[in-house]
């Protein structure tokens, strides 16, 4: 929620429209978990919104924290639903990973996230709690960026998903830059189109993963509706609107996407596009029956990106004890609760 939607409602309880920035600032900044603690606001208001609109925060259902202390939350709403975020430290800094569905519909070969079931969308302001709680974990510690990549296809929950990034522009309210904001997508095609329109400057990240449909409609289902050069075309697209590198994500399978003519089939992909590829470590999922490529594999592959120009970075793995990847928690908590 952002103060023009709060607005009318302060309005129509007899009081100033500037009450819903102060509200809304107690709430995102300064993480009141009741109105009595908004101190600045009149008593019979903050009477009245308890009683008409109390604060109910999600539970932490549980919390792993790992040695690069990496820590993982699994929060659950009101109707059972759950989902993950991961809050990471960097040398830059704090990042934040927030799940825009409880679930997912994808079916990515590679991700927990669809194992453990679709539940629902999440709405803005539970994607906001999950900010607000990782923030009370981090303490005095500020979370300076934020990737929409945790369970779930933002772009399916197209609408709930812009007003969280608006909230979390909002100067007075969490405020991370536009720039440090990344939206993570397998490759929703409408949505990548109507996201350029958006007037903002934030990362796209197309989770590609393989530089064939062969390849990918093998361990990525959605490739049967959005091919690669659909997806890859709209991304392009993306970047010459907005002047915003786009980041392509490529997690390494061995025996599936690894081989070095895989790597000189994403350089003939990608090729004089504005785009940076990050090769990441695959989590095993024994479900999936899929092995991360080794070492060597990985740095020949990307070698050949970078002997060929392209801007590529191999992905430090964090949080692998505490099971980091997407949806690996929720599938956790999912067995232990099954007779």
């Amino acid at each position: 929620m952002l103060p023009k939607d709060l607005e009318p409602i302060m309005l129509g309880l007899g009081h100033p429209k500037y009450r819903a920035s102060q509200i809304l600032e107690w709430i995102y900044s300064k993480k009141a978990e009741g109105y009595d603690e908004m101190t600045n606001i009149p008593a019979d208001l903050r009477e009245k919104l308890s009683n008409i609109a109390p604060i109910r925060p999600p539970s932490v259902l549980d919390v792993k924290r790992a040695k690069d202390r990496t820590t993982k939350l699994l929060m659950g709403f009101s109707d059972g639903a759950n989902a993950e975020a991961v809050l990471m430290e960097h040398d830059y800094g704090l990042s934040l990973c927030v799940s825009s569905q409880a679930g997912c519909k994808m079916g990515c070969a590679f991700c927990a996230s669809a194992i453990s079931g679709f539940s629902r969308d999440l709405t803005a302001g539970e994607m906001c709690w999950q900010f607000i709680e990782a923030s009370r974990l981090a303490k005095d510690k500020r979370i300076s960026s934020v990737v929409v990549m945790g369970m779930g296809e933002p772009l399916m929950n197209y609408d709930a998903v812009l007003q969280f990034i608006r909230v979390l522009n909002w100067g007075k309210g969490i405020n991370v830059g536009a720039r440090r904001i990344t939206l993570s997508t397998c490759g929703i095609v409408p949505g990548i189109e109507k996201l350029s329109g958006e007037d903002l400057q934030i990362t796209l990240s197309i989770s590609l993963h393989a530089p064939d449909d062969a390849t990918r409609d093998r361990i990525m289902p959605v490739n049967k509706l959005y091919n690669i050069e659909d997806v890859v075309g709209a991304a392009r697209r993306y970047a010459d609107r907005t002047g915003r590198r786009v980041t392509y994500e490529y997690v390494m399978i061995k025996g599936v996407n690894d081989s070095l003519a895989q790597a000189a089939a994403l350089v003939r992909l990608l090729k004089g596009s504005l785009a940076h590829v990050n090769l990441i470590p695959l989590n095993a999922v024994p479900e999936s029956g899929l092995v991360r490529s080794t070492e060597a594999t990985v740095a020949a592959f990307k070698k050949v990106l970078e002997d060929a120009g392209l801007a590529v970075t191999s992905r430090r793995e964090m949080g692998s004890e505490i099971e980091g990847a997407c949806g690996q928690l929720r599938l956790r908590r999912k067995r232990s609760l099954q007779p």
